[in-house]
């Protein structure tokens, strides 16, 4: 006797109704935030991609405590934002860095995005020793930390986490 295989009993008909057939839907709000001059203009390149519902923004260190944990984010149309605001009904937020400049403000978003329970992921670009400090930052906040000198990897990534 022959028995259908696997994927065979996975295509009949009967099997079809235990299929799902909604699509994947989008993360609700994503946020994607440059850390350093580098990292921005990847971001505004990135950010003319397909996206849903994602912010792409630039960080700004504020001087004393101006901004949550002093810092403050500017939209790449200009507008700024708290951190806080910003974070306000976020799913998932990606922290892209090419240098160690925005080590203080990595520390800040990870611990804003863990206080929330929002998923964070951490891309830094480049060669890693420029950005130790960033990558130490991110490490205990970040549930995806992807080293890589392929700034396609930021195109990538977003696609994975359905920004």
């Amino acid at each position: 006797m022959i028995y259908p295989s696997e994927s065979a009993r996975a295509a009949s008909a009967s099997e079809a109704r235990f299929r799902i057939t909604a699509p994947i839907r989008p993360a609700r709000n994503a946020r994607v935030i440059a850390l350093d001059p580098r990292a921005a203009t990847v971001a505004r390149r990135i950010a003319e991609g397909p996206w849903a519902a994602a912010g792409f923004y630039t960080c700004e260190v504020t001087s004393g405590n101006g901004g949550e944990d002093g810092v403050l984010l500017r939209g790449l149309d200009g507008a700024t934002s708290t951190l806080a605001d910003a974070l306000t009904g976020t799913d998932v937020v990606v922290v892209i860095a090419t240098d160690d400049s925005g080590r203080t403000q990595a520390a800040a978003i990870g611990r804003s995005c863990g206080a929330r329970a929002v998923m964070t992921a951490g891309l830094v670009l480049g060669d890693g020793f420029e950005a130790e400090d960033a990558v130490a930052a991110l490490r205990p906040y970040a549930r995806v930390l992807l080293l890589s000198a392929d700034e396609s990897d930021v195109f990538e990534l977003l696609t994975a986490l359905r920004v």
